[in-house]
């Protein structure tokens, strides 16, 4: 393998054949990684498969002559740290939502509900009419004082180099907290401190966003993913992008490219070879194929796909210290629609503008989860799968046209858990879309359940007649964006500290010095956060003699 000369400058001519970095993949993580790296004086090639950068945090036309711009599939910011908006300069914005959540159910034969926001007193009033007490609203206040705490300290350790285990848990400070979080099944501590089934299942949906697995399961995956959806911002509140989540990814792009990064899209990456010290990337056009030169290489991919670069060299990513190169599954249904109206809803207590401003819980009791769970790892598409929804355009009208938005459309984002790709298995693509339509059919009647007239009557229609609906399985997933089993996370996500064994510094680290992962397959890298990519580029500028602080600020 020749070595690679250093590139002496970011502004070098397009035809430049050696850079001091290569990353692979253009979705939001890669970017980052690119826009640090190139303030930084780095010169920066990024190479993009699409047509387009983004990943799966863009914003699109989805329905013929229709001009409603969704974020097709990922959609709330809640991890993307402030840090990395201010230190590239992003023209980007979110807003807060009102309601943070609504809950339908049905008590005595008739319908009512849980609602959460719009401040103490309603919260709390909402809470009695439930469950006829104060208990639950106060076992809430103390359950979620204390994930707060929890935010406020390790939120800020995700853009720093991992701390160990022992070092979080003094961070934190609080034994019984460290233990109901990090040691126990989540389902323990949900059952210590509420005993209504509706709000034991709100808690627990955090633990199984896009992950397959249980209140009680012994290898804790469900903490993890509860522990990523609570600590975002030091907060956990989860936020509306406005403009979409392209908007986030085209400031992105816009941010590296004028710190001199070059971005190739079309470009499909083959091969990386590398000696530890220099690396040759072959990519592949429709001109042809090609190859250039780096020091380093940054892969804004799965670890399986890196495995499978690397000439299928197994435990290339291991190093990151989070996820090998075993199968994995994805566990949603992401489903988009744009609706003429909003439907109303059966419990008149609550107007669906807010209910549906807000997390919108459908089937996820507590028990309601449990059986779904067992279901689906039966291989059975839930009877009564569980989902969460939300409006984007109450909260941000600009991703409709003028017309539309005065017109009462709005767009209404789905997403189905515990629904895992093996739900989806079948032998010919017609069978396999009999699956994703019962899939659909069963979500859409749960939702039915609770509203005042069929979501379906309410659904707008594009330029050839059909409803504006799709729907996405974990294989659907797999083959537009190679999610790894269409798993959104690429993995199972860990908890944020450093492996015992073989863990780097940054959690980005590869079996080879000069290869590091910068995408969700990273450790803390899961979510819309930009994480992976900003803790490559801190790896790969340390490595370079701490010019952080002096070129990226």
């Amino acid at each position: 393998m020749p070595a690679a000369s250093r590139a002496t400058s970011p502004n070098a001519s397009d035809d430049s054949s050696a850079y001091d970095a290569v990353i692979v993949g253009g979705g939001h993580n890669g970017l980052v990684a690119a826009a640090y790296l190139a303030r930084a004086g780095q010169s920066v090639l990024l190479l993009e498969r699409l047509g387009r950068t983004g990943g799966a945090a863009v914003s699109e036309q989805t329905f013929r002559g229709v001009d409603a711009r969704l974020s097709r599939y990922s959609y709330l910011v809640s991890l993307l740290p402030q840090r990395i908006i201010d230190d590239l300069g992003l023209r980007f914005a979110v807003r807060k939502r009102g309601v943070s959540s609504y809950t339908p159910t049905v008590r005595d034969g008739r319908p009512t509900g849980l609602f959460v926001g719009d401040g103490t007193a309603r919260t709390r009033e909402s809470f009695a009419r439930l469950t006829g007490g104060e208990r639950e609203f106060e076992a809430w206040e103390r359950f979620y004082t204390m994930t707060q705490r929890v935010a406020q300290k390790v939120f800020p350790t995700l853009t720093e180099p991992l701390p160990t285990r022992e070092e979080l848990k003094r961070r934190i400070g609080e034994d019984d907290t460290w233990e109901a979080l990090f040691e126990r099944p989540l389902g323990e501590a949900v059952e210590e401190y509420f005993t209504d089934d509706l709000v034991r299942g709100v808690v627990l949906t955090d633990g199984l966003i896009g992950t397959f697995s249980h209140a009680h399961d012994p290898s804790l995956l469900q903490n993890r993913c509860f522990l990523y959806h609570v600590i975002g911002g030091g907060t956990g509140d989860w936020d509306v992008p406005v403009g979409g989540m392209g908007a986030l990814t085209d400031a992105l792009a816009d941010a590296a490219r004028s710190a001199g990064a070059r971005i190739r899209t079309g470009h499909t990456v083959q091969r990386i070879d590398t000696d530890g010290t220099t690396a040759e990337v072959r990519y592949r056009t429709d001109e042809g194929e090609g190859t250039v030169a780096a020091r380093r290489v940054l892969v804004n991919a799965s670890p399986q796909a890196l495995s499978q670069m690397l000439g299928g060299e197994q435990g290339a990513a291991s190093g990151a210290g989070r996820r090998g190169e075993s199968p994995v599954s994805g566990s949603q249904l992401k489903v988009n629609m744009l609706l003429r109206r909003l439907p109303g809803l059966k419990d008149t207590a609550v107007d669906a503008r807010e209910a549906f401003s807000g997390t919108f819980h459908v089937a996820e009791g507590y028990e309601q989860l449990a059986e779904a769970h067992r279901q689906a790892a039966a291989g059975e598409l839930p009877g009564a799968p569980p989902s969460e929804l939300y409006c984007h355009s109450l909260t941000d009208p600009s991703i409709l046209a003028p017309e539309l938005a005065a017109e009462g459309f709005q767009t209404l984002t789905l997403f189905g858990l515990l629904t895992p790709a093996e739900c989806f298995e079948a032998g010919s693509a017609s069978e396999r879309d009999a699956l994703r339509d019962a899939a659909l059919a069963r979500t859409l009647a749960e939702l039915d359940r609770h509203l005042a007239e069929p979501v379906g009557d309410c659904l707008a229609h594009d330029a050839d007649g059909r409803p504006c609906i799709e729907a996405k399985t974990p294989r659907d997933l797999e083959g537009e964006l190679r999610l790894p089993g269409g798993h959104i996370f690429h993995g199972d996500l860990s908890f944020p500290w450093a492996a015992e064994e073989g863990g780097g510094r940054w959690g980005v680290e590869t079996a080879h010095p000069n290869v590091l992962l910068c995408g969700a397959g990273s450790v803390r890298g899961g979510g819309v956060s930009g994480i992976g990519g900003h803790n490559a580029a801190m790896a790969v500028l340390e490595a370079e003699g701490g010019r952080v602080a002096a070129q990226v600020r």
